[in-house]
């Protein structure tokens, strides 16, 4: 039954922008969308504040977040994992 309850949350990823705040970095989510005139392919993004209990994402990485309660007026997402670190291209 747990599992079934961790699959309704919604979980991105994306890079991370900035780290400079304690137990918060702000995360760039990018997505490709058909626009709805014009039929072009056009890149939107959003930025979410997550949770880093432990500061332990750095600038540059790709990580994951998961929904989550409100944590703060701004931020109501958790970093899960790392997907893939800074700099290794």
């Amino acid at each position: 039954m747990t599992e079934a309850k961790k699959s309704l949350k919604r979980t991105l990823v994306g890079k991370v922008v900035s780290d400079k705040r304690n137990k918060t970095v702000t995360v760039l989510i990018e997505r490709r969308v058909k626009h709805e005139l014009y039929g072009k392919i056009v890149a939107k993004s959003s930025k979410y504040h997550a949770h880093d209990e432990n500061n332990e994402y750095k600038l540059g990485d790709t990580i994951e977040i998961t929904e989550s309660r409100p944590l703060s007026k701004t931020k109501n997402w958790v970093a899960t994992r790392l997907v893939q670190k800074a700099g290794l291209l």
